[in-house]
């Protein structure tokens, strides 16, 4: 049987302090909190055994630039685990990059939306195992659930469900699925979405955006169907750390990686 996994979230935005980049968590992809250093946090993961990281840039697609590729680089020295990089990835040449500076696996949003292209070239060029489709999305008042992109600032008219399934088609070897609206509230995941698109598709799906208590993990796996859970301001404000939750899930009888 297939091992969940916990993924630790690295958000990654300039200091408004002096212009490099640090650790920052949000919420609702708008209020901003600076936390500290993305590299310095990542391995404390690691000593905690996190199963794998993901990097995001968010201020690479509104700036319109590349992701910030030492920052990876820098990081892929210090730590021995698996590596996803999302943030400004347009090309397949970007894909080649980031894995250069040591990414495993790359993220794609905006880019996967308006050039779904990009999917299919980058999953004949790297293997699926390579290509990761962040989905953010937004439940309108009326119930609808509806993809955004640019950082949750546009709009589109794509289900979640469907444009999963449609990824997966184009050669996506995983879904990074995020609420945008239980982003950093620690109300719990959307597990019910989350169900949803796991069910439509046969690739891992991380679910991420909302976990609160230890208990929203275990949600996340049995109710969601998730293969993974990532989160970013629970391990950054939460007195647990990823071997304690790990903890609560194994006696929840979901099997995860133990460690001794």
């Amino acid at each position: 049987m297939l091992k969940r996994r916990l993924i630790p979230k690295l958000q990654m935005k300039s200091s408004r302090f002096g212009g490099q980049m640090v650790l920052v968590t949000t919420v609702q992809f708008d209020k901003v909190i600076e936390v500290g250093d993305p590299i310095s946090q990542a391995k404390i993961y690691q000593a905690q055994a996190a199963d794998e990281l993901v990097f995001l840039d968010l201020d690479a697609t509104p700036q319109n630039r590349k992701p910030m590729a030492e920052v990876i680089r820098k990081a892929a020295e210090e730590i021995f685990m698996p590596i996803t990089i999302g943030g400004g990835v347009t090309t397949v040449e970007d894909f080649r990059v980031m894995q250069q500076n040591g990414a495993d696996k790359v993220s794609i949003n905006t880019a996967a939306v308006e050039n779904p292209r990009l999917i299919t070239d980058a999953s004949e060029r790297f293997g699926a195992q390579c290509v990761v489709v962040s989905i953010d999305f937004r439940q309108d008042a009326d119930g609808t659930y509806y993809v955004w992109t640019r950082g949750g600032k546009q709009k589109t008219a794509l289900n979640p469900v469907v444009w999963a399934a449609e990824c997966e088609r184009l050669g996506a070897g995983e879904i990074l699925l995020t609420s945008i609206d239980r982003d950093g509230t620690r109300g719990g995941l959307d597990v019910e979405i989350t169900r949803r698109v796991a069910e439509s598709v046969s690739i891992p799906v991380i679910a991420a955006g909302g976990c609160g208590v230890a208990m929203d993990f275990v949600d996340g796996f049995l109710q969601g169907k998730a293969d993974a859970v990532s989160a970013g301001t629970f391990f950054c404000f939460q007195d647990q750390n990823p071997m304690q939750t790990r903890a609560h899930i194994n006696n929840a009888g979901i099997p995860i990686r133990l460690h001794t």
